[in-house]
Order: structure tokens, then sequence, then C-alpha cells
């Protein structure tokens, strides 16, 4: 398909800058010498939808910097992004409109809010492979509208397979790939039942092999993140086809990848999952934990992690050799003050080492949105900032502010500090059992520079460098076998404190 008039389309993509935050790891990259954690998966899957005879050029602002003459290079600049992205998105179509460029626009912050972007000239919402073949179709023709949306959801057999060709993957820590969109759970805060549905709609099983081997082919060997909002929201396909097509793939390949995934804690309840997906190499898996109080739970229609010991089920995923990563929240409405401790105690307990703690949000289209709303505490003027960790809040919550962002303060200072973050990290290795690695995946040579560079700035310029070294001597004698996770972990330790560094630090911390 090609549009009226122009047979060779030149087309810009542009995936904007994220602020440093928890998740952008910035600080813990600089030591392996990589410039962001992931590529922009989404772009380059919409880059495989438009026609083959235009001509596309990816620029992603966190690895390189959007120059005037690659605008000027374009006949439309398409922006994919994230509430978190919003101030870099809003320079970037500032920029556009000073050069006369046009703009196409998609993704969650302009699907969520489309009413703030009136200067954009076609915003394409919802799911490309449904609102950008409308928009391709109107521009073949010669009349694309301004707003192209859909409430159907795609099936995904005919999703494009990323175009890989577009990026440096030397410019990344990890690659990414989707099996699923959908969740099956409708949790008050999450806006990802709004924008996907709660009916997982998985990928055919040999189209998510045949994405595996291009990344393979394009020469990527190391970790592979399935981006999924839950990996097991279709536990049978998983167990029946997908799990083992990936073991019997990752054995012909040599075992080229390990994989990090998303999911809900009942993945603690099915051992033949838990079994398949060691054995598939799957390192890590984050969960939303979210909080140790069931009132709180309930109220956020948490109800899966209800009724259960949540800090034997995160322990039993470690057994099997799966590192668990947790999201937790403060300042729900039955939150009281003892909330504060009671998170760092749990944290602190679970062997969760990466911890990422927020405070409540209320993102536009969730039903806590809606809720609040109603009861006159949407904050006016206040826009949502997609960092539950940067203090700032959208709605007036029920706990004084002050005591709430000094807990929350509490909280992440306290557990970040390098003491009790070191005695965390020794609390998972006393449960992790992961299976004997196969593949040379882990030996890239940036890790070898990390290891280097981690010696001489945590072992001697950071303050901590004490409780460093102390850590590093206790796993080389109780967990010799867990010593390159030890310096994995310690660099993160060193981002995470860098990100919470401008809070004050609790009394008694080192």
């Amino acid at each position: 398909m090609t549009a009226k008039g122009s047979d060779c389309m030149k087309t810009l993509l542009v995936y904007p800058k994220y602020p440093d935050s928890f998740w952008s790891f910035k600080h813990a990259l600089k030591f392996i010498g990589v410039k962001a954690a992931l590529p922009p998966l989404g772009l380059l899957t919409i880059a495989g939808m438009l026609p083959e005879d235009w001509e596309k050029r990816l620029i992603d602002m966190n690895v390189r910097k959007l120059k005037d003459e690659d605008l000027r290079w374009a006949d439309y600049v398409m922006i994919s992004a994230m509430s978190i992205q919003q101030d870099s998105t809003n320079d970037v179509i500032k920029r556009c409109r000073k050069l006369g460029v046009k703009i196409i626009a998609g993704g969650s912050l302009f699907t969520s809010e489309p009413e703030r972007f009136p200067e954009v000239d076609h915003l394409v919402l919802n799911e490309g492979e449904i609102t950008l073949a409308a928009f391709l179709e109107d521009l073949e023709k010669g009349y694309p509208r301004h707003i192209y949306t859909t409430d159907q959801k795609p099936q995904l057999e005919n999703t494009p397979v990323p175009l890989w060709e577009l990026i440096n993957m030397n410019d990344y820590s990890t690659m990414s790939i989707q099996f699923s969109r959908g969740c099956p759970y409708d949790c008050e805060f999450c806006d990802i039942t709004a924008l996907f549905g709660r009916k997982p709609r998985l990928k055919p099983t040999d189209k998510f092999i045949r994405e595996l081997d291009a990344i393979f082919k394009s020469g990527w060997r190391g970790g592979v993140f399935i981006v999924d909002d839950n990996f097991i929201g279709n536990k049978v396909r998983l167990k029946k086809e997908l799990l083992p097509a990936i073991i019997e793939w990752m054995g012909k390949n040599r075992n080229p990848f390990w994989f990090i995934t998303e999911a809900s804690i009942n993945l603690a309840d099915d051992d033949q999952l838990l079994q398949l997906m060691q054995r598939a190499n799957f390192a890590s898996v984050f969960i939303g934990i979210e909080t140790p109080d069931e009132e709180s739970l309930q109220e956020c229609n948490k109800f899966h992690n209800i009724n259960r010991d949540l800090i034997s089920s995160v322990k039993k995923i470690q057994n099997y050799g799966i590192q668990v990563s947790g999201g937790f929240i403060v300042g729900f409405d039955s939150d009281t003050p003892s909330i504060f401790d009671r998170q760092i105690n749990f944290i602190q307990k679970s062997g969760i080492v990466t911890a990422m703690v927020g405070l409540l949000k209320a993102p536009v289209g969730t039903r806590l949105f809606d809720r609040l709303k109603k009861e006159n505490r949407i904050l006016p003027d206040t826009d949502f900032s997609g960092d539950n960790t940067d203090l700032s809040l959208n709605f007036v919550p029920k706990m004084n502010i002050q005591k709430l962002t000094n807990g929350y303060k509490k909280i992440v200072t306290t557990i970040y500090d390098p003491k009790p973050y070191y005695d965390r990290v020794m609390e998972f290795f006393k449960e992790f059992r992961p299976a004997k690695k196969k593949g040379l995946s882990m030996l890239r040579f940036c890790y070898v520079k990390g290891l280097f560079r981690a010696m001489v700035i945590l072992g001697f310029l950071e303050k901590g460098r004490r409780h460093y070294w102390k850590f590093l001597m206790k796993t080389l004698v109780k967990y010799p076998r867990f010593f390159p996770e030890a310096i994995t972990f310690a660099i993160y330790g060193f981002h995470f404190r860098k990100i919470f560094g401008s809070f004050p630090q609790p009394e008694g911390s080192s």
C-alpha cells in the first residue's frame, strides 16, 4: 500500500526520552557501557506494518540525540510514547511544528488523553493492527482523518515481526518480544485492562518462535524480556504449546537467551508451569505484590493476592531459580501509618531484591480514576506523571499527604540503604535454586567491564563500600556460584540509591 502521490514516503519513527527513573536503570547501565535497557518494541512493530516501499528510520532518544536535520528529512514523524515520556514527547511535538513536519502519534500516552495533543496531525490510537491500517488506507486515498480509534481488540496472528534492522542492538541491555496482550484480572489502579481488555489474546506459538529466530539471526545473545503484562494469563497454552516450543528452540540454538517477564502471584501455585519456565531459562519475573495489607488488597480488587502467604509464594518461585522482582504501593484509602514499617519488613523478609515501591497514582481510564473523580478527589490541573516514584500525587489521599510522603521516603531510603539492601540479597540467595546454566549468553564482554567498574566505584568510591566488600566476601564463602548475580545486584543497588538519593536518609542508616 502506497500513499497517493508519495511512492517513497520518508518516515521517521521517534521514541521520546525517559526521565531518570527507577526502571530506566540509567546509573546501572553505565557500568556495562550500554545506553538503554530496552528497545522501543512498539515502534519497531509499527514499522513492520508500514508499506515496504516507504523509507524508514528510527531514533530512540534514549540512545541518540534527535537532530533538526533528522526531522527535516521526514515527510512524517511517527511518535509512540507512555505517560512517563510526556515531557520529551511535548518537546518533540513543538520541534516538529516549528519545522512544519507532519506528526502521527500513538501509544498509551495519546490513547489515554488524546485531547491533550491538538497539535498532532493524526492520532492513531488503541492497537495499530486496526487503526494504523485504517489510517494508511485513508492516506492512500488522499484524505487521512485527524483521529483513529477503535473498541476492537485484534488477534495477534498477523502482527508483523519487528524491524530489528532499524536499531543497533548493542545500544541495549535486553531485547524484547510479546506473546500476549490483556490481563484476566481487573486491579482498580491499573490501566492495562482499559487499554487491552481482560481476555488475553495470544500469538500463535509458531509465530512467537519465528520472532525468537529474528532476534537470534540479528546477532543477539543475552536477555529477552517478554513484555506481556501477565505472561501466565493462559496457563493451558503455555504448558501445552509455548514453553515446550521454547525449550526445544533453546536446545537447538545452544541456549542463547535468558528470559524475563511479568506474572501474577498465582504462578507459585503451579509446579508444572514453574518447572517448564525453569527449563526454558526464565531468569526473572516481576510480580505485583502491592501490599501485605489484605484490606488494601480488597480495596484495589487484587483478590488473587488475598488469603495466601505472599512471602512463601515468592520464595517458592525463587526456589525454582527464578528471581522475583516486586511492585509495591502505599497510599491506599485503608492504609494506616503502620503500613510503612510493614512494607519494609515484608520486603526484607521476602528476599525481593528489586522492589519497586511507589505512591498510588490514578491513571486516566482506570476504575480508580473514575471513583476518585466521583468523590471529587482528583487534583485539578495535575497531570498523571507515569512515574510513581517521583513523589507526585494526582488525587487527595485519605492519609495526611505529608505523613504519606514521609512514610514513603522512609521505605525507599531504608530498603536501598547498603546494609539492608545487601542483607536482602543474602536472603534471596538462601532461597535461590537455579538450574545449571547452559550456553554462553551470560559472558557478554560488557558484563566483564561491569565487574571491574563495580570494583572501583562501589568498592572504593561509594560511601557504602564497607558493606559492599562484606557482601562480596559473604557471597564467596557461602554462595560462590552466585558471584555474578552478586555483582549485578550491587550495581542495581547503586542505581536505586542514585534515584532515591535526594530523599533524606532515615535515622540509623549507614
